[in-house]
């Protein structure tokens, strides 16, 4: 099971089409360091978007590029192609600026028109993942049907996208089991937060079979948002999954550089980390004044106090043991 990461794509739609290259650059260190290594990034409409979609509230593609060349050897980067831009000069660029993939995206139903596209990725030499896009269009048997064609094609993998964030657990369930059942390549689901259900979606698409999940730091993308990689991180590795995905490391990147990062954009954090982190360990809300506290005087993270003391006693924890547990943490 894996984690996609969405944030420098789907995610620029939240500074207009594409983060700034400071952003850039510490998103994706930020993701690397974190143990998370298949990130999608650049202008959230794509490759090409800048010069025939006028999408320019972003860096053009070159300019992503130049200044991703220290990382494209550390993890697996790669951008979206909308099927209806591809041509050989932006296939050729991409597999030239060292990226590992290209994500080819078009609505469900429209497959068949997306071959060439397919056809000029696997050309350059790049891996061919592809996004039905608006995937409940389709039925889940129509998806299917569609998916086996474009791995017949050469898609190495292929996500369902609930682009709408429309669907429930029940109906995620239904279209990964429907996939799975229909191609031998990995199936991913991307959800959307409108009606709050992407990280039960993304729960129940791992549990019917999803081989990787899209995410977004702090849930960042487009309209409601994605699930938040961080949400989808915790929750994913307490049922035994995404075993080398450091997730304290990821929480405090969080905290001290991307949310206050984020403040000049007016973006608000649903579910901060240490919300979070209090979910996951079952800790009330009430102790976290002592908390912040103790981690502070004992100079220890706060995130991993909270694990470590609630993992002992999460009914009534004295300072003394939250102490007891800091002077260990050091």
């Amino acid at each position: 099971m894996n984690l996609f990461d969405n944030t420098l794509r789907d995610g620029g739609n939240v500074v207009g089409h594409g983060f700034s290259a400071e952003l850039t650059i510490s998103i994706v260190r930020g993701l690397l360091a974190a143990g998370i290594q298949d990130i999608e990034l650049g202008n959230c409409k794509g490759m090409g978007a800048y010069e025939k979609l006028q999408a320019t509230k972003a860096l053009s593609d070159q300019e992503y590029l130049k200044i991703l060349k220290p990382y494209v050897s550390q993890g697996r980067l790669g951008m979206f192609l909308m099927a209806k831009l591809a041509d050989e000069t932006l296939t050729r660029t991409a597999k030239d600026g060292g990226l590992t993939f290209l994500r080819v995206g078009a609505n469900a139903g429209d497959g068949a028109g997306s071959v060439q596209a397919v056809e000029l990725v696997k050309k350059a030499g790049l891996i061919c993942r592809y996004s039905l896009m608006k995937a409940y269009v389709s039925t889940p048997e129509e998806l299917a049907r569609e998916a086996k064609m474009l791995q017949n094609a050469g898609v190495d993998m292929i996500t369902i996208m609930d682009s709408a964030g429309t669907m429930f657990p029940q109906e995620a369930v239904s279209y990964v089991k429907a996939l799975k059942a229909a191609v031998t390549i990995p199936v991913g689901f991307h959800g959307h937060s409108n009606l709050g259900l992407s990280q039960a979606n993304a729960l129940a698409a791992v549990a019917a079979g999803a081989d990787e999940i899209d995410c977004g730091l702090l849930g960042m993308a487009r309209s409601a948002g994605n699930c938040a990689t961080e949400l989808a991180a915790a929750t994913l590795k307490k049922e035994g999954y995404l075993q080398d995905v450091d997730l304290y490391g990821l929480l405090d990147y969080l905290d001290q550089e991307l949310i206050p990062a984020m403040k000049p954009y007016g973006y608000h954090v649903a579910v901060t980390p240490t919300d979070l982190m209090l979910g996951l360990a079952g800790c009330h809300s009430n102790f976290l004044p002592m908390f912040r506290k103790v981690a502070e005087a004992e100079n220890v993270s706060l995130h991993r106090l909270i694990a470590d003391v609630s993992a002992v006693d999460r009914k009534n924890p004295s300072e003394e043991l939250l102490r007891e547990i800091a002077r260990k943490l050091k």
